[in-house]
């Protein structure tokens, strides 16, 4: 019984003597959001509209340089139409700012949490997350890639999830040529 004793004072002393030098390498790494860059790229029936967005805030969770999470705020105000000019892009950016698609005066912000980070190669990893727009939370999977202190990431996501459903062939008869698909592309080139 002494033994016992003895072995279990012994045993709880030596773990607690090596935990408290073994430390966990982790890291939070702020997005540089001026030197980030997030492109869209919508298609339609007749061809496609891109542009950017802006990353209001983000970070990226690392352990012993290992991606393990993180978690990005876009600043859904800033929608901008690169491939258009005057009054055509003026209109296709009030429109995408309005209540047919991500009515940004009522959800100025849309998020991305990740949920689980799992290594799929070297540098790579597949991101689960919760993907917040309009209100709405659906999970999402994309492959992201980190390269010291710069990571890419592509994205597509469906928009009729989020409530989303203007000229959406799944919603609307008779569309033709005016249909929108439902998937839009996101596109991430980060810096932290």
């Amino acid at each position: 019984m002494k033994n016992t004793i003895k072995n279990l004072v012994l045993l709880t002393v030596v773990t607690v003597f090596t935990l408290s030098f073994t430390t966990i390498d982790k890291d939070k790494k702020e997005i540089k959001t001026d030197k980030s860059k997030v492109v869209w790229k919508g298609y339609k029936v007749t061809g496609s509209h891109e542009g950017t967005i802006a990353i209001k805030s983000g970070f990226l969770n690392f352990e012993a340089d290992k991606l393990t999470g993180g978690e990005f705020v876009i600043d859904m105000t800033t929608i901008n139409t690169t491939d258009l000019q005057g009054e055509y892009k003026g209109k296709l950016d009030g429109h995408l700012k309005s209540g047919d698609f991500f009515d940004v005066a009522k959800y100025s912000t849309a998020k991305l949490v990740f949920v689980k980070v799992k290594a799929s190669g070297k540098n790579a990893y597949t991101v689960t997350g919760d993907l917040t727009i309009k209100g709405k939370t659906n999970a999402i999977t994309f492959t992201i890639s980190v390269y010291g202190n710069k990571a890419t990431a592509a994205l597509k996501i469906d928009r009729t999830k989020y409530g989303i459903e203007y000229k959406s062939a799944n919603f609307f008869d008779n569309l033709k040529d005016k249909a929108i698909y439902d998937e839009f592309d996101l596109v991430s080139d980060l810096e932290f």
